[in-house]
């Protein structure tokens, strides 16, 4: 009787630890990508090789029943080429490993979700980063025109309170405020982001807006696949104090065949207001080979053509920027 004891609160101790695991999950994740480049800065050449936002992290969630859950994500960037933690837009890169990325907890249900932490503005994520297919919005031929003041004015992805509606037929509304945490006697205001996403059939429409202090912008972006083919792009206007007002323009184009993606995009930034000659265009030319769905070989070349008061990827106003690279990114 007491052996028949022992096994049946073993049999009750593994039932319960099975109901705690169901519940709740762990998952690390993450992508290493890395290019081979041929840089050219001005009349300045170097070859090197590079990383590609390579990063990791590890996200979880637990059901808490009746509907509600919370969750967690922590992220942390690193350099492929030199294995060195790095930062993020807004944060000073470091040595070490740091969630810069991301690092917010939530709670989510039938109402939505609520956002806590340090996560990136969803108005980038429904605009800039929707349609730059050919690398994900990374390396040498990320969108170098692309302007959010939540990032350019000093409070980058942090000290962020954040709302993500249910889905409505296909359309998610997200909102976000930035908490400045101002020092007493400083005039500087939060942040504010807000995006729209509506995706329905082959159709895929976003909308995103962000206002620091008296800077803003606003971006407006549609995507379209049919067959093989997928088209898509976006118009963003930004107003500044400094810089005054500007329109910003990107196409983006990809024909799949197989396993082979050809990728063609091309960007136009008009002069700010407030500074002549500071217009740009940028295009890239690119090429995936999908190894499997998590990894891939590519190849692009890209280039950006600065008016004499533009500086955008350079290090010298008026000067130009192109790159031809080669690289492999493994998603895990």
């Amino acid at each position: 009787m007491q052996k028949m004891t022992r096994v049946v609160l073993a049999v009750l101790a593994v039932a319960g630890t099975t109901a705690a695991m169901a519940q709740s999950s762990v998952t690390l994740y993450g992508r290493v990508n890395t290019t081979v480049e041929r840089q050219k800065d001005g009349d300045v050449t170097k070859t090197g090789l590079f990383n590609n936002s390579s990063r990791f992290g590890v996200k979880g969630t637990e059901d808490l029943g009746g509907g509600l859950k919370a969750g967690f994500q922590l992220e942390s960037g690193f350099a492929s080429d030199t294995g060195a933690g790095t930062g993020w837009p807004g944060l000073p890169s470091t040595t070490g490993i740091n969630f810069g990325r991301q690092s917010e907890v939530n709670l989510s249900g039938g109402f939505g979700m609520v956002r806590l932490g340090n996560f990136t503005p969803e108005s980038y994520y429904a605009t800039a980063d929707y349609v730059s297919m050919h690398n994900h919005d990374t390396g040498s031929s990320s969108d170098a025109l692309y302007q959010d003041p939540v990032w350019f004015n000093g409070l980058g992805t942090k000290n962020k309170v954040g709302y993500r509606s249910p889905s409505f037929g296909g359309l998610t509304i997200d909102a976000a405020v930035n908490l400045h945490e101002k020092a007493a006697g400083t005039n500087n205001k939060n942040g504010y982001d807000l995006a729209a996403n509506y995706n329905v059939g082959a159709l895929a429409l976003g909308a995103g807006y962000s206002q620091v202090d008296d800077d803003k912008q606003l971006g407006l972006r549609a995507l379209y696949t049919v067959g093989q083919f997928t088209v898509g792009g976006y118009y963003q206007r930004n107003d500044e104090t400094l810089l005054g007002t500007r329109n910003n323009f990107r196409l983006a184009g990809m024909y799949a065949l197989g396993a082979s993606e050809f990728h063609l995009n091309l960007g136009r930034a008009n002069s700010w207001s407030n500074r002549t000659d500071s217009a740009a265009t940028q295009y890239t030319v690119g090429y995936n080979y999908n190894l499997s769905k998590r990894t891939k070989v590519y190849g692009y070349y890209t280039r950006v053509n600065n008016d004499n008061g533009a500086s955008y990827n350079v290090s010298a106003p008026g000067t130009d920027f192109s790159s031809f690279a080669v690289g492999v990114r493994h998603n895990f």
